[in-house]
C-alpha cells in the first residue's frame, strides 16, 4: 500500500472511530458515571447500596438461578437431537437445520404470549381438553419462565454440539467398537470430551442470552412475579418514580457478568477447543438405529417441534382468528376481520406497521453504508487504530440491548440542548443503527476476506485510484455481504421490542410495541394478528435469506 493511501486509510479510520466513539463508548460511559454520580456529586456508595439492596440482591440472584436453568434445561433438550442430526441417519434430513432454527427466528416474547393463552386458566388447552383444568398452576411458575425462555435458545446449543460431533470421524468409535466399547463407554471416552469444549462455549452463550433477555420475562415473568435484570432496568427507567441511577447501577452489574462471560468464552475458544488433525480426511459413517430407537426418535423429534413451534404458533394463530374469545374454539367462531381491520380502520396499527418499515428501513441503509466503510478503511491498513475501531464496532454485539439503550438514553438527553435529537423518531434510528451494527461488520468482512488481494493489486499496478479500485473491484464483490447484512440489520429492527419500549417518542408504537400494548390492554385477537404479520414476515424472510447464502456456498 502506497504511503498516500496509508494515510488516507489513518484519516478516515480516525474518522470512523470519533463516530463510533460518540455513538457506543459515550452512552456506556454515562452508565457508569450515572451509577457512581447519581446526584451530580461521586457517591460510590449508592451504587452499593442500589446492589445490596434486598430486592434488588434477591433479583440478581434470580437473574443468575435463570441463566443456569435455561443452561441445563437447554442441555436437555439439545444434546439427544445434536447426536441424531450428526451420527445417524436423520443427519440426511437437511431440512431440520431449518426448522429447527424456527424458533430461534420467533420473537421471545411472541412465543411467550402463545404459551400463556394455551396455557392460561380458561385457554386453548382447556377448551380442547377440560379435564386439563389446573395444569395452569405449574405452567405459571419458574418451571413455565425456563421452559419458554429454553425453547427459545437451544438452537444455540443444538448448533453447537452438532458442529462439534460433525467435526469427531467416524474412525475413532469404530476403533473403540474394535476394543470392545459400548455405546455408553465410547460416549463417555471419546464423545463428551472432544465436544466439551464446544458446549463450555454454547452454554455461556445461552447464558448470556438468557440474562440479556428482555422480552419473555416481561409477559410470562410479569404474570408470576418473578423479577430479572433486564425487567427490572426497564422499570427504574420507565415508571415513576424515574430512578436512572438504580437502572444504571443495576446495568453496570449487568455489563460487567457479560463481559466476564464473554472473557470466559474467549479463554475457552483459545484453551480448552482442539482440531483432530490426521493424514486423511473425516469420514462419517452412520450408527445403525433398530426399529424402536428411530421410532422413539422420530417422538422426541416431534415433541421438541410440538413444544418450540407447534403450540406457540398454534395458539398465536387461533387467537387472532377468533371472533369472540368467550366462545374460544368453537365452531363458526372464526374471522378474519382482525386482519382487516389493521389496513383500514384501525389506524394505530397501520401506523405501527409503517412506522416499523420506516425505522428497519432507515437503520439498515445507515448499518450498511458505515458498516462497509469501517470494513473498507480497516482492509490492509497498518494503522494503530485499526484494531480499537473493529472492537468498538462489534462492542454492541457483546452487551446487552438494554445497556446500551440506557446508555443512550443518558448520554443523548445530557446533550439534548446541543443535539435535540432525544425523544424524536431520529433516536429510534440511532438506537437501532447502534445495536445492530456489528451484523453488517460481520458479514460484509466475511464477503471481504473472499476477495483475492491480487485484485486490489492488478488494479493499482495499472494506474486505478484507490476510489476507482474500490468502486469498480472491491464493492461489487462485497454486495453479497452488504445485501446480507441489510436484510439481517432490517428483520431484527422490524421486530425489537425493548429499544421501543424505552425510547419512543410518546404515542409512537411499532409492530412489538402495539403487539404488547394489545396484549395487555385486552385486545388479544387484534394483537395476535399483528403478530402473525410480523412471524410471517420475518421468518419467510429468513428462510429465503437462508437459501440464498446456501445456494451461493454450493456455486463456490
Amino acid at each position: 500500500m502506497s504511503k498516500k493511501n496509508f494515510k488516507g486509510n489513518t484519516f478516515s479510520l480516525a474518522l470512523i472511530a470519533i463516530t463510533l466513539v460518540f455513538l457506543i463508548v459515550c452512552p456506556l460511559i454515562m452508565i457508569f458515571a450515572k451509577a457512581v454520580i447519581p446526584d451530580g456529586r461521586l457517591d460510590f456508595s449508592y451504587f452499593w447500596k442500589t446492589i445490596f439492596e434486598n430486592k434488588n440482591a434477591k433479583m440478581i440472584a434470580s437473574s443468575l438461578l435463570l441463566g443456569f436453568l435455561v443452561v441445563i434445561t437447554t442441555t436437555v433438550i439439545a444434546t439427544p437431537l445434536a447426536y441424531l442430526f450428526s451420527r445417524t441417519k436423520f443427519a440426511r434430513y437437511r431440512f431440520f437445520d431449518i426448522i429447527f432454527m424456527i424458533p430461534f427466528m420467533t420473537p421471545p416474547y411472541i412465543a411467550s404470549m402463545g404459551w400463556i393463552l394455551f396455557m392460561q386458566k380458561r385457554g386453548l388447552l382447556q377448551q380442547i381438553f377440560p379435564f386439563m383444568e389446573g395444569c395452569e398452576n405449574w405452567f405459571f411458575s419458574l418451571f413455565g419462565l425456563v421452559l419458554v425462555m429454553s425453547l427459545h435458545v437451544f438452537p444455540f446449543m443444538l448448533t453447537m454440539l452438532k458442529n462439534a460431533m460433525l467435526n469427531i470421524p467416524s474412525s475413532l468409535e469404530e476403533a473403540g467398537c474394535v476394543f470392545g466399547c459400548g455405546f455408553f463407554q465410547r460416549l463417555r471416552k471419546i464423545l463428551l470430551p472432544l465436544i466439551s469444549g464446544n458446549y463450555a462455549i454454547g452454554a455461556l452463550l445461552v447464558f448470556v442470552k438468557t440474562i440479556s433477555e428482555y422480552g419473555t420475562p416481561a409477559t410470562l415473568g410479569k404474570r408470576i412475579g418473578f423479577d430479572v435484570f433486564t425487567t427490572e432496568i426497564h422499570r427504574y427507567a420507565t415508571v415513576a418514580p424515574i430512578a436512572f441511577g438504580k437502572a444504571a447501577s443495576l446495568a453496570s452489574v449487568l455489563v460487567v457478568i457479560c463481559f466476564l462471560m464473554w472473557m470466559l468464552q474467549s479463554y475457552i475458544t483459545t484453551r480448552k477447543t482442539f482440531n483432530l488433525v490426521g493424514g486423511k480426511g473425516c469420514r462419517l459413517s452412520f450408527s445403525k438405529m433398530s426399529k424402536g430407537a428411530e421410532i422413539l426418535a422420530w417422538i422426541y423429534i416431534s415433541i421438541v417441534l410440538l413444544l418450540s413451534i407447534g403450540i406457540p404458533y398454534f395458539s398465536v394463530i387461533s387467537t387472532s382468528l377468533i371472533k369472540l374469545r368467550g366462545y374460544g374454539l368453537k365452531k363458526g367462531n372464526f374471522t378474519f376481520n382482525h386482519y382487516i381491520e389493521l389496513f383500514t380502520e384501525n389506524e394505530k396499527g397501520l401506523r405501527a406497521l409503517m412506522n416499523s418499515f420506516f425505522l428497519a428501513f432507515s437503520a439498515a441503509t445507515i448499518c450498511a453504508i458505515l458498516g462497509t466503510l469501517i470494513v473498507i478503511s480497516m482492509h490492509g491498513s497498518r494503522s494503530k487504530l485499526k484494531k480499537p475501531v473493529e472492537a468498538i464496532g462489534l462492542l454492541p454485539e457483546m452487551l446487552p440491548s438494554i445497556v446500551l439503550v440506557i446508555g443512550i438514553m443518558l448520554f443523548w438527553n445530557q446533550i439534548y440542548k446541543l443535539i435535540p435529537l432525544y425523544n424524536t423518531i431520529g433516536i429510534l434510528v440511532l438506537a437501532y443503527v447502534v445495536l445492530f451494527l456489528p451484523y453488517t461488520i460481520q458479514y460484509v468482512t466475511s464477503s471481504f476476506t473472499q476477495i483475492s488481494n491480487n485484485l486490489i493489486l492488478a488494479a493499482e499496478v495499472f494506474g486505478a485510484s484507490q476510489f476507482y479500485t474500490i468502486r469498480r473491484v472491491t464493492l461489487p464483490l462485497l454486495l453479497k455481504g452488504v445485501l446480507t447484512g441489510w436484510i439481517m440489520t432490517f428483520i431484527i429492527s422490524f421486530r425489537e421490542l425493548v429499544t421501543a419500549s424505552l425510547i419512543a417518542p410518546p404515542n409512537t408504537l411499532v409492530v412489538s410495541t402495539y403487539i404488547v400494548r394489545e396484549f395487555e390492554q385486552g385486545s388479544v385477537s387484534i394483537g395476535m394478528a399483528m403478530a402473525v404479520l410480523c412471524v410471517l414476515f420475518t421468518t419467510t424472510t429468513l428462510l429465503v435469506l437462508n437459501k440464498y447464502i446456501d445456494k451461493e456456498r454450493s456455486a463456490v
